[in-house]
């Protein structure tokens, strides 16, 4: 119940974020979901797209550097607390979040976050048994 997100070093200079933006549309690669995380000389990329293997192919073919990584991508109700019942469920049970950031659907009344956290298999199972929606990386690309 992970989908795979790729992190993608770009320069942060003007223009290398549209042209990172050019080589996936010219690939047809459809993003799903975009996170940027700065320092002074590069930005760390972090999407979720309909291909991760295409797009990560087309990536390295086009000079970039990248890796991908598993991430939760969890289905909640577009609604105020939502989100703080998820992060609460993970850190009562000892599950830390590295980072997270959300998208949207087509679907009304529905959020999505993105999780990345240490131990995904006890994540999965305490969410699952909480009754949160975790979505594969198929029903994902439906969206």
């Amino acid at each position: 119940m992970t989908v795979k997100q790729l992190s993608v070093f770009v320069e942060n200079k003007p223009g290398k974020l549209a042209e990172f933006t050019d080589i996936l549309s010219e690939n047809q690669i459809d993003m799903r979901a975009l996170s940027i995380a700065e320092t002074p000389d590069f930005g760390i990329l972090r999407i979720i797209v309909d291909d991760a293997y295409h797009a990560s192919c087309v990536l390295k073919d086009a000079g970039y550097v990248l890796s991908i990584t598993k991430v939760l991508a969890v289905a909640i109700p577009d609604e105020p607390g939502s989100f703080s019942r998820i992060i609460r469920i993970l850190g009562d049970n000892g599950i830390n979040i590295e980072y997270t950031y959300a998208f949207t659907t087509r679907k009304k009344d529905l959020a999505l976050m993105i999780f990345r956290v240490q131990d995904h298999e006890k994540a999965i199972e305490i969410l699952t048994r909480n009754g949160v929606s975790l979505l594969c990386q198929d029903e994902l690309n439906e969206l």
